[in-house]
């Protein structure tokens, strides 16, 4: 909680600090954010023995996310009860705020969902690539998309990355 408390105190520094004719409009959705992942956490399911799982936990705590982690022996059933469309698994499931959050996404894509709260399912990054959180290779990057999957199970891109 102490990170929470100062994550907040950090975006309103910022906000107070921001140069130019920047509005409260214009700080607002950062701190919208901070909120949306202060007051969901978020319950990850994994396998007990995958390390870029750990990482991945590791990257949302950083950005001020409450992570409860779950490791499970099968991801199958999680994945089908939250609507996963085949094809795009990844190595963890999440769910926050009524979304799910498969594979390696940014954290800044998971809190962007929060503060726009599109009618969607959830977020997805198939695979693994390289370079995405918690896949980390040294300079190695792969290009990748981060999809939104509508209610449907229809996927669109919703990032791509490296941006």
């Amino acid at each position: 909680m102490k990170s929470l408390g100062f994550l907040c105190l950090c975006i309103a520094l910022l906000a107070g600090c921001s140069k130019g004719k920047e509005s409260a409009a214009t700080t607002f959705p950062m701190a919208q954010a901070a909120a949306a992942a202060a007051s969901s956490p978020m319950v990850v399911y994994k396998n007990a023995s995958c390390g870029c799982c750990r990482i991945w936990v590791e990257h949302m705590r950083k950005a001020g996310f409450t992570v409860e982690v779950h490791d499970v022996d099968n991801l199958n059933p999680i994945k089908q009860r939250v609507g996963l469309p085949y094809g795009m698994g990844s190595c963890h499931t999440a769910e926050i705020g009524g979304y799910f959050i498969e594979g390696h996404v940014p954290a800044a894509e998971v809190q962007r969902l929060l503060t726009e709260k599109p009618a969607a399912k959830g977020l997805v990054v198939p695979g693994m690539p390289l370079g995405s959180p918690g896949m980390e290779q040294g300079d190695v990057r792969e290009p990748y998309e981060v999809y939104i999957i509508a209610n449907d199970g229809t996927p669109r891109v919703w990032a791509k990355y490296p941006k």
